[in-house]
């Protein structure tokens, strides 16, 4: 199969995962950044496999120069990834009791107008704002945390302490400032986390003054934090993948120890392995927690030598609700 294909294949799945990430509880992350971001990203990552730019270029479907002026345009522009109108829109209702449609009009006089009524009726659809009156005399009121429950889900700290410790924990060790990078934060803001984390032991740092983990477990159904979660089984899953095709490019034997499998089983209620088969995520789990605490032991009481190898596996899953076509049944009795 051409590999062009697969590549499209994988940015379609991406881009479903993405769209996911940008609407999880009721927020609407800004994209516009995403395009750029990926450009900039695909050329260092293509220059690090060792492809020079002219190569590079001609990948893109660019003339070399426009192709170096693009990228060094890009990697400079110091642009805000967080600014949205949907967030702006969001933040100034919520920055007064009550907010008429007179006010949101003047505040927002150079976005078109159209856009802002759809940002607002989203919002509004989403439960994040409320309504009284209609057109011009519309008011506006933003949910408090009693009418959400889980506005808190929108303060932008809710997870930093998790997505610092899973940073570290991956790329460690690490500078204050690489990681104030890493994270796109001012390194004001990463201070109290940091603290947070040292003072736990869930992270450490070194006498250079560089930071570094030791493991990184989130509780199972923490109800924080499930971003870095996510990026963790996220990089597991593409390391795999990309550590199995330069096996096969090299032609080294694969002692079974890098790959993945995808099993899939068609159940139902009262099927006999129905319970065998749903329970298995929760069966790999405490199986690997009860491993993972044995090695631990080991690890302290033996010591850690200067130099060893970190295996991560990753194990998921998930559920299709599936239905038979009626026809089926009838194109098999055929076959019999």
């Amino acid at each position: 199969m051409n590999g062009h294909l697969l590549i499209d294949a994988v940015v379609q799945q991406v881009t479903v995962l993405i769209a996911q990430l940008a609407t999880s509880g009721g927020v609407r992350a800004p994209v516009a950044h995403i395009a750029n971001q990926v450009f900039v990203q695909l050329a260092r990552e293509l220059e690090s496999q060792g492809v020079s730019r002219k190569v590079s270029a001609d990948m893109f479907g660019m003339a070399l120069r426009a192709y170096q002026r693009k990228l060094r345009r890009l990697a400079e522009a110091a642009t805000d990834p967080g600014s949205t109108l949907w967030r702006a829109a969001l933040d100034f209702i919520r920055s007064a009791p009550l907010v008429t449609r007179l006010q949101l009009s003047e505040r927002f006089a150079r976005d078109d107008e159209r856009q802002l009524l759809s940002v607002v009726h989203d919002l509004i659809e989403g439960g994040l704002v409320f309504r009284s009156g209609s057109g011009a005399q519309a008011v506006y009121r933003a949910a408090t945390e009693a009418d959400l429950g889980e506005l808190s889900r929108l303060d932008s700290e809710r997870g930093l302490d998790e997505w610092l410790w899973v940073i570290v924990y991956r790329d460690g060790p690490i500078t204050e400032s690489e990681l104030s990078e890493r994270v796109q934060r001012p390194l004001l803001e990463t201070e109290a986390a940091l603290a947070r984390l040292t003072a736990e032991g869930r992270v450490q740092r070194h006498a250079d003054g560089r930071l570094a983990a030791r493991d990184f477990v989130l509780p199972l159904g923490s109800p924080k934090g499930w971003e870095a979660a996510v990026f963790d089984h996220l990089k597991a899953v593409v390391q795999t993948i990309s550590q199995r095709l330069q096996l096969s490019e090299s032609g080294a034997v694969n002692d079974g120890s890098v790959g993945g499998s995808t099993y899939g089983f068609d159940i139902w209620p009262g099927h006999p392995h129905e319970q065998e088969v749903v329970g298995l995520l929760r069966s790999f789990r405490e199986r690997l927690g009860e491993l993972r605490t044995r090695v631990e032991s080991h690890n302290r009481e033996s010591g850690v030598p200067a130099e060893f190898r970190e295996v991560v596996s990753y194990v998921g899953q998930c559920v299709f609700e599936r239905g038979r076509d009626a026809n089926e049944s009838e194109i098999e009795n055929e076959d019999e």
